[in-house]
């Protein structure tokens, strides 16, 4: 039994799915705020677009 703790403490295998599992999640999460801010300005620049167009319109 000593002999199986000892070989699953020196076992690393789950401890590199871990880490590929928190620096993907890391990629998600900045992807997800970049495109949040990026949508947000989109959204602003279009809405002062279309009132510059629109009250050149109404001239």
């Amino acid at each position: 039994m000593l002999k199986f703790a000892r070989r699953f403490l020196r076992d690393d295998n789950g401890a590199v799915t871990v880490d590929w599992v928190v620096l993907t999640a890391a990629v998600v999460g900045l992807a997800t705020a970049a495109y949040i801010g990026i949508e947000t300005q989109t959204n602003l620049l279009s809405a002062e677009a279309a009132t510059n167009i629109g009250s050149e319109i109404g001239k």
